[in-house]
């Protein structure tokens, strides 16, 4: 089976989660041909590529970040042609109609498709005039209708940027996605455009998988963007817009779709997927990494709080570090060790502060060094070379954060046999499913009793890590998840593959495509009846 598998930003490239589950469902399926079609980001992201098995055939890539001109420049009548389909993606965008923004979208591609890339037209003077109508028309919302010629200007260039797979060679080829068995898109968004497209034109079944929802990433990075001094209201709304009309648009036309976790799941169906289409399948984790620490019979310090994670704004470390000193006054030996992995350093220098206004440092007596309570460690030190042993150092581990899709961490410390206790964000409460403790976010009270429940009951805090270590090698390992996905391939093969009306897939055995003499007319004629002359 040939799987076109389409990133964003991703595998094989970038390092991070992204990156994991696809290298790990790929070198878990060696029976399949894996064709690899790379929308990069950055520069710096394709100069560092992983190492890729030999059932990778081929690895194509699309810089998102480069220039798009190939020097095509249309006729009268082609450029006629791209105002008509223009106008009807803007005003889909604009008025919120699904039918328009599909067939612009489609019209723009197969326009690409005959007379070449899109750079030149969607970057024209006629483009933004047709935008400008599209936000003055009846249907388009106030602060759309408020756009300025500047704001217009930036979107329109946004706007090309997201559409350059329209105009990417990688669907008529012979060798190309649009002789694909499958069609895999790693993500929602963008990347699933090169997806639609090959459905669209070569028929490809099409599978979307989302751990993070595209369009929920979009939504909360717009929320960022506001507070930036050159916030422009009308640009937001539009592609929010955009990205919304083409959500839909994906979960409409994908013949099978696979959420990370019930929270996709749920922004899947509110943008139209229907639930047969839907089938939830967790990320899959290397179990192994973490079998030293999970079945040691050591449980970890049991006065140590552990965090890991990045240190960035949305973990909410602040109260995090309020919450401990709740926690300090009533058990004064307790200590907090947090592991990063990764740092935003405007936030770190924040926490670190923080810890030193909260926890000055504490000596035993007048000839002893003071310590800080509250330690910030990075994984690959001298005393955690590994996240198994990070997760080990204490015998609670915490997740404090305020946005969470699914929570890797989480998983990781239910692995290694941790009782856990976390705010309820994201797919926390789903993964947990009763073996931690869980609260509200933005509660430092309600997180440090929960953390003195466990800390005070060694032998609850033991149960609960057990049942956690045990939920998560049956829900999220690699095994499960290849298992899952390689079912889905048949099934979409099964069904996309041309075969007569009312056969039933698979009824073959394989053995009667053995080439050679075991197919051979002869062979397959039927046996003759033992009571008749012939067998006689």
């Amino acid at each position: 089976m040939r799987i076109g598998l389409v990133t964003e930003g991703g595998y094989p490239y970038a390092t991070g989660e992204a990156r994991l589950w696809c290298d790990r469902l790929v070198r878990g399926l060696p029976q399949h041909e894996f064709e690899l079609y790379a929308l990069s980001r950055t520069a710096e992201q394709e100069r560092a590529r992983v190492p890729l098995p030999e059932h990778v055939t081929c690895v194509r890539t699309a810089p998102l970040w480069a220039p798009a001109d190939d020097g095509r420049s249309y006729s009268r009548r082609e450029r006629r042609r791209f105002g008509e389909c223009f106008r009807e993606l803007v005003q889909g965008i604009c008025a919120g109609a699904p039918d328009p923004f599909a067939s612009g979208l489609y019209g723009l591609a197969e326009l690409a498709r005959e007379q070449g890339g899109l750079y030149a037209a969607l970057r024209s003077e006629s483009a933004v005039r047709a935008l400008e109508s599209a936000c003055r028309a009846p249907g388009a919302s106030g602060t759309v209708r408020a756009a300025q010629v500047t704001d217009l200007l930036e979107f329109v260039d946004e706007l090309e940027r997201l559409l350059r797979p329209l105009s990417l060679d990688w669907y008529e080829d012979p060798g190309g996605l649009g002789a694909a068995d499958i069609c895999h898109a790693a993500a929602g968004g963008v990347a699933a455009l090169p997806g639609l497209l090959a459905k669209r034109f070569c028929g490809v079944p099409l599978l979307v998988t989302e751990y993070g929802v595209q369009l929920r990433a979009h939504y909360l990075a717009q929320l960022d963007a506001r507070r930036e001094p050159a916030d422009r209201p009308a640009v937001r709304a539009l592609l929010a817009a955009f990205h919304l009309r083409l959500a839909v648009e994906i979960y409409a036309r994908a013949d099978f779709l696979t959420p990370g976790n019930a929270h996709a799941r749920r922004w899947q169906e509110k943008c139209g997927a229907t639930r047969e289409r839907l089938r939830t399948v967790y990320p899959g984790m290397e179990a192994d990494r973490f079998a030293s620490v999970g079945e040691a019979a050591d449980c970890g310090d049991p006065d140590t709080l552990v965090w890991v994670g990045r240190i960035e704004p949305a973990k909410d470390l602040i109260a995090l570090l309020h919450a401990f000193a709740e926690v300090r006054r009533a058990a004064p030996d307790t200590r907090l060790r947090i592991f990063a992995t990764a740092a935003a350093p405007g936030y770190l220098a924040d926490c670190r502060s923080l810890a030193a206004q909260l926890f000055p440092d504490e000596a035993a007596d007048a000839v002893t060094a003071g310590e800080n309570p509250v330690t910030f460690e990075e994984i690959g030190g001298p005393e955690a070379p590994s996240p198994a042993e990070a997760y080990g150092a204490g015998r609670v581990v915490v997740l404090s954060s305020v946005i969470e899709g699914f929570p890797v961490t989480l998983a990781e410390a239910m692995l290694c046999g941790r009782a856990t206790v976390s705010t309820d964000v994201g797919a926390v409460f789903e993964v947990i499913g009763g073996t931690g403790l869980v609260v509200p976010p933005r509660n430092p009270r309600a997180l440090a009793d929960a953390c003195l429940s466990l800390l005070r009951d060694p032998e609850r805090a033991q149960r609960l890590g057990a049942a956690a270590r045990a939920r998560a090698l049956e829900l999220f390992t690699v095994e499960q998840n290849v298992a899952a996905f390689q079912e889905i391939y048949l099934r979409l093969l099964a069904k996309g593959s041309a075969r007569p009306a009312g056969e039933v897939p698979f009824a073959r055995p394989p053995e009667a495509r053995v080439p050679g003499h075991w197919t051979s007319p002869t062979w397959a004629e039927p046996f003759p009846d033992p009571s008749s002359e012939a067998a006689v």
